[in-house]
Formats: structure tokens, C-alpha cells, sequence
């Protein structure tokens, strides 16, 4: 009887050995970039910069020492203008722009044949271009045209975001203020992964062709993610970041009792307990 409980107790402790050495244990998923090692360098082969699709919201500044003369080429704030272009965005055979109050100027939006209508230099077909192509684009135009001598054209993006959703520290949408931003700008600019996000499997959400398609992208391994093509992001894409299954458990009565070390210790105790009764 007195072996049988001896064996008993030490069943016991290494039980409640084991229990404490897994909850000390490092998660192995939690470490981002871990195929990295020290002097590392990857190759960015899918490098992308944003470029202007349909419904794409945006202002062009003209300038010149010619003040007078360059203003011919900006709208401002409170004028309207419309074309008859067949691809209307509201059904009545006029294309009528949004605008904002931003610098006093005027923004474009993007037509669904991808064009915009532009002063004097009339109809631009503009999707498909980066920021800087139609910027180059445009003062070309204007010398070549001879109509402004030193043009200086900036476009700035207005309305054109992605989101992210999910295991963040700030979840929301966010603004595209720069020609390229890949998915771990993105995340940071959301505040970084909660503790029970699940970095190897991250979900991003792109619209292509009228389709939806979806990559999964893994943030401990930086060669995947960097050779997916959905590690530059597009206008709209949506990040999700889904919680581990602690967080998922944690969403039920007792869900995460199984997997606590307490409550193991608990079960232990109860079973010495209940042997020493029985054999005492």
C-alpha cells in the first residue's frame, strides 16, 4: 500500500512538473522574422507602387514663376465642371467631381474608363499611372503644348486607404500618403499585433477584376512574405489578423480550463488527495 502511494505521489510531481515547464515555454510564434539570420539580406522582387485605378480621388498642382499662367491648370475649391463622357459615375451622362477644401483646391476622381478631365489639356487617361508617371505626364503635356515654360506638378492622393481589421493594437482605416507601403508599414501604422494575433497566418483581402482575392502572408517568415504579391498593398486592401486559439477559447464559459496550468495543478492535487484517503 505504502509503495503504491509513494508511486502515486511521484506521478504526482512529475505531472506537476511537466505543467510547469510547457506554461514557461516560449511560444515559437510570437518572433517575427524568424528565418532571418545575422547579416541577412532579401531581395524585394514584387517592389510596387500605388497606382490610380477607377474612383480614385486626387488633386494636381500646377505651378510657375507665372502664378497668373499656372493657375489657368488648378481647380479650385467651389467651381464645378462636367463632361459628357459615356462612363458617368452617376447615371445622368455628366461625370460631376467631388472636391475638398484641401489647400483651396479641387480634387479629380477617377472615372470608371479611368480617366480624368483636365483644364485645357481636356480628357487624361490616368489609370494605370503612379504618382510621379502623371505627374510627368502632365508637364509634359504642358511644354509640349507650349502653354506653361517651367511647370512644376505635384498629385497627392485623397480617399485612397487600406484597412486593418482583427488581433491590432488600433484597428481602423488609414490613409495611403506615399507611393509604396507594404503590409508591415501597414500593421504598425495599426499599433502592431495584440499578443494573441496570429502571425503565420495574417489574411489580406484584395478587389481584382471584379473578384475578391485573398493571400495568406506569415510575419515569422520574412522570404514568404516578401515574394508574396500581396506584400505591397493596393488601394482598398483589407488586413485581417486572426486571434490564436487562446483568444478564440477565451470567448466561452471556461473555454481556456483545459489548457490552464492551474487548473492541472488543481486535478493533481485533487488525485493525491483522493490516493491518500483511499490508502491511508
Amino acid at each position: 500500500m505504502k509503495k503504491t502511494l509513494r508511486l502515486i505521489t511521484r506521478f504526482t510531481g512529475v505531472l506537476l512538473a511537466g505543467i510547469m515547464a510547457v506554461s514557461c515555454t516560449t511560444p515559437k510564434d510570437i518572433t517575427y522574422f524568424q528565418d532571418l539570420k545575422e547579416d541577412t539580406v532579401v531581395e524585394l522582387a514584387n517592389r510596387k507602387a500605388i497606382k490610380l485605378q477607377p474612383d480614385d480621388k486626387l488633386t494636381i498642382t500646377v505651378s510657375s514663376k507665372d502664378a497668373a499662367l499656372s493657375d489657368l491648370f488648378n481647380l479650385t475649391y467651389g467651381v464645378t465642371r462636367s463632361s459628357s463622357n459615356s462612363g458617368s459615375i452617376n447615371g445622368t451622362g455628366t461625370n460631376t467631381r467631388s472636391y475638398s477644401t484641401t489647400d483651396n483646391l479641387a480634387s479629380y476622381t477617377v472615372s470608371p474608363s479611368g480617366d480624368i478631365d483636365f483644364p485645357v489639356l481636356g480628357k487624361l487617361h490616368v489609370a494605370g499611372m503612379t504618382r510621379s508617371e502623371l505627374a510627368g505626364f502632365i508637364k509634359g503635356e504642358l511644354m509640349g503644348r507650349d502653354l506653361v515654360k517651367d511647370p512644376i506638378v505635384t498629385v497627392e492622393f485623397l480617399s485612397t486607404g487600406f484597412s486593418v481589421l482583427g488581433e491590432v493594437a488600433h484597428p481602423g482605416r488609414f490613409d495611403m500618403n506615399r507611393d509604396e507601403i507594404n503590409v508591415l508599414q501597414a500593421i504598425s501604422l495599426a499599433g502592431d499585433l495584440t499578443i494573441n494575433g496570429m502571425r503565420e497566418n495574417v489574411l489580406l483581402l484584395r478587389e481584382e477584376n471584379g473578384k475578391i482575392q485573398s493571400y495568406r502572408l506569415n510575419l515569422t517568415d520574412l522570404n514568404q512574405m516578401t515574394n508574396s504579391p500581396a506584400f505591397y498593398l493596393q488601394q482598398d486592401d483589407v488586413i485581417y489578423v486572426e486571434p490564436d486559439g487562446m483568444k478564440k477559447r477565451s470567448t466561452t464559459v471556461n473555454g481556456n480550463n483545459v489548457l490552464n496550468a492551474s487548473f492541472w495543478m488543481s486535478v493533481a492535487s485533487f488525485a493525491t488527495t483522493v490516493a491518500v484517503l483511499i490508502f491511508k
